[in-house]
């Protein structure tokens, strides 16, 4: 059995992710800062028959993160896939003219140095098991710069890049690098938005394996 990461675990799209990929037959493993709150979330994804644990870490704090990835590799199984989806902190929104060094600084290590970290630790064994799959989620400051978002447009876009060369150099290792972009925030009952069919999208991208970016709604001009 293989093992399925989703980073930045929570009640809304993580859940959400984490019940599309157990469903398909993914041992879980749920990242996030709070311990309590993965173990709460990996009982729910049990009592529907998925096994599911949780480990603490801040995708800012390496060290923890690279722990995490370790742990559940050697609970659950090799890594098939990794979700990248940690939610914005409060400072990475601000408008551009109110965002300091040490905000972007902050952006930077949460979206650039983060998502390397993860890569450099699960990447070797993917590239074992002949195949994997990297998931990187961003909002629509992601694709278009907006200045009342400073810190996510700069971070996001390096993530973007980033991401955008894995997929295009990775490909040849069977390791496919897909991001979705969620242009305004993520809602429940919503038609585009609601965490199951965003969800859905992830699944896709996993299983289809076409192409970098899928938008889960047009954003006019940009592609």
């Amino acid at each position: 059995m293989t093992t399925a990461v989703i980073i930045g675990a929570g009640p809304g799209l993580g859940a959400a992710a984490a019940r599309r990929f157990g469903a398909q037959g993914f041992d879980v493993a749920l990242v996030s800062r709070t311990q309590a709150n993965v173990d709460a979330l990996a009982e729910q994804l049990r009592d529907r028959g998925v096994t599911a644990r949780g480990y603490a870490a801040s995708v800012r704090d390496l060290d923890s993160l690279r722990t995490a990835l370790r742990r559940a590799a050697g609970d659950l199984g090799p890594v098939e896939v990794v979700q990248y989806s940690p939610i914005p902190q409060r400072e990475f929104l601000r408008p551009v003219l109110e965002t300091d060094a040490a905000d972007l600084r902050a952006a930077v290590e949460f979206s650039i140095l983060g998502p390397q970290a993860v890569v450099s630790e699960v990447l070797p064994g993917m590239r074992t098991l002949g195949r994997g799959t990297l998931l990187f989620v961003n909002g629509g400051s992601g694709a278009r710069p907006n200045p009342a978002v400073a810190g996510t447009s700069v971070a996001f876009a390096g993530e973007s890049a980033y991401a955008r060369m894995l997929h295009d150099v990775l490909a040849d290792d069977g390791v496919h690098v897909g991001q979705l972009i969620v242009p305004g925030g993520i809602a429940v009952g919503h038609p585009t938005h609601d965490p199951d069919v965003l969800a859905g999208h992830l699944w896709r991208m996993h299983a289809e394996r076409a192409g970098f970016r899928v938008f889960a709604e047009p954003m006019p001009d940009v592609v």
